[in-house]
């Protein structure tokens, strides 16, 4: 759905036509309306979370240090 969403952005920064992505995008939408609608019908009630929460539980990438050769060892 993102990659949708960044294609109509990207068609609308360029004054292209973005009529059937955008439509596109709607009906992910409506899709994933349904499938939480679904999911609270069968009993589902955690919070879900968005792309904020996932970014920040991504594992921070740590910098790596050169190893140092000593010569003669």
């Amino acid at each position: 759905m993102a990659d949708v969403e960044a294609s109509v952005r990207g068609l609308v920064d360029r004054d292209r036509d973005c009529t059937q992505k955008a439509l596109a995008q709607m009906d992910l939408r409506q899709k994933i309306t349904l499938l939480i609608g679904e999911w609270k019908a069968a009993g589902g009630g955690d919070v879900l979370s968005d792309v904020r929460d996932r970014v920040r539980l991504r594992p921070v990438k740590t910098a790596v240090k050169p190893l140092r050769v000593i010569a003669g060892r």
